[in-house]
């Protein structure tokens, strides 16, 4: 796939399908996009698990913040990162670790690295990069 353009109905499968998001790099700062598009994600139905290892055993948005994905007990269905492009090989090599292995990984903006995305979609998992699910989700779904 064509890691610049995704088709309308390949973003619209992927957030009618997914129910649990685990968000590396949430914040609990209002100021903070990955604050907003939590909250954006929380309201739309959707269970989302901050992943921030500065804020590990608190809360975020009413949600227990772990320090690392393989400490989340229970299965993701995507991995939406707020982290710099030069963070994803390392947490591609996390996502491929767990068990079961998340069905999407989706970067925010500004967020890419085309081999670490070759390497997820080898496993078998959808990737999105450089989109933002809550501009998405109401542009596809309304």
């Amino acid at each position: 796939m064509d890691r610049l353009i995704y088709p309308d109905e390949y973003l619209r499968d992927i957030l009618r399908s997914v129910k649990t998001i685990a968000m590396v790099g949430a914040s609990p700062k209002e100021i903070r996009p990955s604050f907003r598009v939590m909250a954006f994600l929380l309201a739309r139905g959707y269970r989302v698990i901050p992943v921030n290892p500065g804020q590990a055993g608190k809360e975020i948005q009413g949600q227990g913040v772990y320090a690392r994905l393989a400490d989340i007990g229970e299965p993701i269905d995507m991995v939406d990162v707020f982290r710099a492009s030069s963070a994803l090989p390392a947490l591609v090599d996390e996502v491929l670790a767990l068990e079961p292995v998340p069905k999407v990984l989706w970067t925010q903006l500004d967020v890419r690295d085309d081999e670490a995305a070759a390497r997820a979609e080898r496993a078998g998992i959808k990737v999105v990069m450089d989109r933002c699910p809550a501009i998405e989700y109401p542009r596809l779904i309304g």
